[in-house]
This record gives C-alpha cells, sequence and structure tokens, in this order.
C-alpha cells in the first residue's frame, strides 16, 4: 500500500457522533493511513535522527464514553511506546492536520527541556519561521504561531511546560481543504520538511541531561 493523500472525508470522521461509531469509521478509513504515514516516515526521520525508530499509532484504547477529536500516528526510537520521550508526530483534528515535535505531559525530560528552552529563547523564536506554531496541549487544537510571540510569551509556554501536567509541541498546521487538496507527495514532503525546520529543537531535547532513555538505542 501506499500513501493516498489525505481527504475531507478523513476529516470528517471527527464529526461521527458516538464513541462506537466514530471508532468504526477511524480504524477504517483514518487509521490505515496514519500507518501508511508510520511507515513512509520511519526511515526518514531514523536518517534525520541518527537512530532508528518507530511508528507508534493512536489506539484510543482507554476511551469508554467520548469519542476521539483527533488521531495521529507518533515517532520515537523505542519501540515499546512514546509518551514518555521527546517524539514526533503526524495528525488530524476536524479543522486541520499537523506535524510537531515536543514532549507530552508523561515525559520525565520535561523540566530538562524547559531549562535548554529558556536558555536559548531568544534563538529558538529566531530559529523557527514565523509560520510555525507551538501546541501547548496535545488533547487542544489551540496552536500560537510564533509570529504571535515575544519571548515574555514565550516563557510562559516554557514555565507550563515545566509544570506538573506541562506539555509542548512545535511545528505546523495545514488546513483542512488545503491538505485534502494536496497530492499524496506533497503531504509528507511538507512533514519531512516541517522535521527537518524542527532539527534545533530535537538537539536541544537531546542535549547532555535531557537525554532520553530510549534514544539512541535500538
Amino acid at each position: 500500500m501506499e500513501f493516498v493523500g489525505l481527504t475531507d472525508a478523513d476529516f470528517a470522521v471527527f464529526e461521527v457522533p458516538g464513541l462506537a461509531a466514530r471508532m468504526d469509521v477511524l480504524k477504517v478509513r483514518l487509521r490505515p493511513k496514519l500507518e501508511q504515514l508510520g511507515r513512509d516516515l520511519v526511515p526518514y526521520l531514523t536518517d534525520l535522527v541518527g537512530c532508528p525508530m518507530y511508528a507508534h499509532v493512536a489506539k484510543h484504547a482507554r476511551r469508554t464514553v467520548n469519542p476521539p477529536d483527533d488521531s495521529w500516528v507518533a515517532f520515537c526510537p523505542d519501540r515499546r511506546g512514546y509518551k514518555k520521550h521527546p517524539h514526533f508526530q503526524i495528525g488530524l483534528w476536524r479543522t486541520h492536520a499537523f506535524a510537531a515535535f515536543g514532549l507530552i505531559y508523561e515525559s520525565p525530560a520535561r523540566g530538562a527541556y524547559a531549562a535548554r528552552l529558556k536558555e536559548r529563547a531568544g534563538d529558538v523564536l529566531r530559529w523557527l519561521p514565523p509560520d510555525y506554531v507551538w501546541m501547548p496541549n496535545h488533547m487542544d487544537p489551540t496552536a500560537i504561531p510564533t509570529a504571535d510571540l515575544d519571548e515574555t510569551s514565550f516563557l510562559e509556554l516554557v514555565d507550563r511546560l515545566a509544570g506538573r501536567h506541562g506539555e509542548l509541541l512545535a511545528g505546523i498546521t495545514i488546513p483542512r481543504g488545503q491538505a485534502a487538496a494536496m497530492p499524496p507527495a506533497e503531504f509528507e514532503e511538507r512533514v519531512k520538511e516541517c522535521f527537518a525546520t524542527l532539527q534545533p529543537l530535537v538537539r536541544l531535547a537531546l542535549s547532555g541531561e535531557v537525554q532520553s532513555p530510549g534514544w539512541g538505542r535500538a
């Protein structure tokens, strides 16, 4: 199978009412595409970060009432799971597709990564293009453009990352209509370009004491 691109119907998965019904459609329509994106991007990310990478497609297995509002494939060097590690994501909400790198609240490396981001705050804001965004909660579609941040507001995001349930991812969003109109190869190239652009953040997350145990280990 090859990645055939996204369609409006893939985004409409998140408009289906009810947990069981939405999961049925998600498994049939969207999950195979996320799995294929995983297969396609693993070799690229392995070369990019210099160690074996593994794809993890969201299963939403813990949900018992509320249907998922988004879904994704995540990448890290730990074949057992990604949540405790710095990781890449590609996913969809009803309104947009996204590609990102960062840490979520399960990661024990959040505090050290936040300290590195604070040390290099001015550089970080210059490294990322103004249309790249910051996502302070992976369960919320809110994304803050780099262009809207000054150093003070960026440091507020970083301070929240270091907090008890803090998270912070950075990357791109692609509006629903635009993503659905993109040829498959163009979408994948846009994601690869994003991940390459985020390499300075990857290096910060993996430097010195911030090193997550799974990285660099097959």
